[in-house]
């Protein structure tokens, strides 16, 4: 059965911590691809509800929603806030994650473990949940497109870094494949993208916000990739262009 949304449907678009980095450029990606656009994020409301402006200032349909994607209560509302105000999503992108500061595996506690799964892990299980439960055509919807966004840490594993991170995207590495099979025939494609070393806000979190430059001369290309870059392979994943794509996990890492 086709996953392929029809041209009459809304295309409505749910981008999760997509108030900065990969995210903010995903959102601005899918609002010129004639998406609808909900914007969520957890603490950062001055730069998503900018995203969201900067779309609706090009004639776009966009809404900012907080929400903490590790809360299943958060995760609901948010769904439940885009039925009301865009309509039923027919695209999701499973962006938020976190890390925490660079350490070895001795030195974890349980805290820091249960903060980064719950977030990097269960929270992308529970939207899929609910994007599921809204595009499945066995379910009377119109079918629709997941992407996941992974790293390359789930294959490289970031020793002595965030090998915690690494395994958290590697679960989603495998909910991406398992999910895609999963929910081929009711009209949803699951893929993922794994990004190498991308010039985002996220490596301040790990306490080095210059890392690409001090990593990028492993990479093939010689350089950093940009947010935007990859944003184009999710929006690829998402459109029509990708109609027979499904449990593909891409990697946008310039060679590594």
């Amino acid at each position: 059965m086709s996953s392929v949304i029809g041209p009459v449907a809304k295309k409505i678009l749910i981008v999760t911590g997509g108030s900065r980095g990969i995210g903010a450029a995903a959102c601005l990606a899918g609002a010129r691809q004639g998406f609808a656009v909900c914007v969520n994020y957890r603490f950062q409301k001055a730069a998503a509800e900018q995203v969201a402006t900067a779309i609706r200032d090009t004639g776009g349909e966009a809404i900012a929603v907080a929400a903490d994607i590790g809360s299943e209560e958060h995760v609901m509302r948010l769904f439940a806030t885009v039925d009301e105000q865009l309509g039923k999503v027919t695209a999701l992108v499973n962006n938020a994650g976190v890390l925490d500061l660079q350490s070895r595996v001795e030195d974890l506690d349980a805290a820091r473990l249960e903060r980064i799964f719950r977030i990097n892990v269960i929270g992308p299980f529970l939207c899929a949940r609910e994007a599921v439960r809204r595009m499945s055509t066995h379910r009377g919807g119109p079918g629709g497109a997941i992407v996941n966004v992974s790293s390359l840490a789930a294959r490289l594993g970031s020793p002595g870094e965030y090998v915690d991170y690494a395994a958290s995207k590697g679960a989603l590495d495998t909910m991406t494949i398992g999910l895609a099979k999963e929910v081929a025939a009711e009209g949803i494609r699951v893929n993922g993208v794994r990004p190498g070393f991308v010039y985002t806000d996220i490596h301040a979190s790990g306490g080095e916000p210059q890392r690409v430059d001090r990593v990028k001369e492993r990479v093939p290309m010689g350089r950093g990739g940009q947010p935007e870059e990859v944003a184009q392979a999710i929006l690829w994943l998402l459109s029509e262009a990708a109609p027979f794509c499904t449990g593909a996990i891409l990697d946008v890492a310039g060679g590594m």
